[in-house]
């Protein structure tokens, strides 16, 4: 049996006793579910009238109409904020500290205030300056939504580029400098890409929330999801009641659906990337254009003691002394 560091293996006891709990915990759950949905359905939420509702056309445009708008809204706040985040971080990281200390303070403002403060800031702005403003007061509703999720959301991205710039070993910031790159082609060529390539998951996170924070456009009168949903809910009465929990139980598993879209899309692009061919690519192995001369072991590499001398040159001997004895007299050993 495999012992962990952090907490000793269960005996049978408790493994018995983890058993029992988690029964007796589905079946409560199970319990609760059952019991909401008899409630609802004794109040005629799950009557044939009721959702014979969302066979109308009018009904069916009205929700049309409202995912339309709030994927527009999530489209432009996502590349926005997408933007606007790289710039911050790569500001946060600059060696001037004025611009790090604007992007700082930018960053950590913003991600204090709460996003329905901003946005609604925002609105009651556009709304004060509607005749200066032209063309974007004409929709200050949709561009308070847009600019409020783009400003939020880009703090948080530039703290989740910021902590990717960290993870780069600083090896490779070292070698780069040496290299004679300079700061910007650093940033761009090594930093910011190695930095959205592993936190990649984290930013897609951060898109599944821009999206569910489309949701707040409701709260300044902008004809998103929820407000077309709770305008279609407050206006259609069937047996009496108005159909608020059909409502809810459409328009939650449409959000659902789309945050479940976007996580695959996040999966299937990770993935990818893990897949990808990067780096220098290796040529094949090819033959020689000629054959290489063979090297013989018997012959020296070297000059040594025993290689040939040139005809004209003698190797100098002591001086006075002729390089060659004349005779057997100039023999040493050998007497007259």
């Amino acid at each position: 049996m495999s012992s962990s560091v952090l907490y000793d293996a269960p005996g049978p006891r408790a493994r018995m006793r983890n058993r029992i709990y988690s029964v007796v915990g589905t079946a409560a759950i199970i319990g609760l579910i059952a019991f909401v949905i008899m409630r609802l359905a004794d109040r005629g939420h799950f009557d044939s009238e009721v959702w014979n509702t969302f066979n109308y056309s009018n009904v069916r445009t009205t929700i049309r109409d409202g995912i339309v708008t709030t994927l527009q809204v999530f489209a432009l706040a996502g590349v926005l904020s997408l933007v606007l985040g790289a710039v911050l971080a790569v500001a946060r990281a600059s060696d001037h500290r004025p611009v790090r200390w604007l992007a700082t303070g930018f960053i950590e403002l913003f991600r204090a205030i709460p996003l329905l403060i901003t946005i609604y800031a925002l609105w009651v702005l556009f709304l004060t300056y509607k005749s200066d403003l032209g063309a974007v007061g004409t929709n200050n509703g949709f561009w308070a939504l847009v600019i409020g999720l783009a400003i939020y959301n880009s703090a948080v991205q530039a703290e989740v580029l910021r902590a990717g710039f960290n993870a780069v070993p600083r090896g490779q910031v070292e070698a780069a400098y040496a290299l004679g790159l300079r700061k910007s082609q650093v940033m761009t060529m090594l930093l910011l890409p190695q930095a959205v390539r592993s936190m990649l998951p984290t930013i897609i996170s951060q898109l599944v929330v821009t999206l569910k924070d489309t949701s707040l456009g409701y709260i300044i009168t902008y004809a998103e999801l929820l407000y077309a949903a709770r305008q279609l809910a407050n206006t259609t009465l069937v047996n009496g009641q108005y159909i608020y929990v059909p409502v809810i139980m459409v328009v939650g598993t449409i959000y659902v659906a789309m945050c479940m879209a976007l996580s695959a899309l996040a999966t299937w692009v990770e993935k990818r990337g893990r897949r990808a061919k990067t780096g220098i690519a290796v040529a094949a192995a090819a033959e020689p254009a000629e054959a290489p001369g063979v090297l013989d072991p018997s012959e020296p590499l070297g000059p040594t003691g025993n290689a040939p001398q040139p005809a004209d040159t003698a190797p100098a001997g002591p001086k006075g002394a002729s390089a060659e004895p004349d005779g057997p007299e100039d023999t040493p050993g050998k007497g007259n």
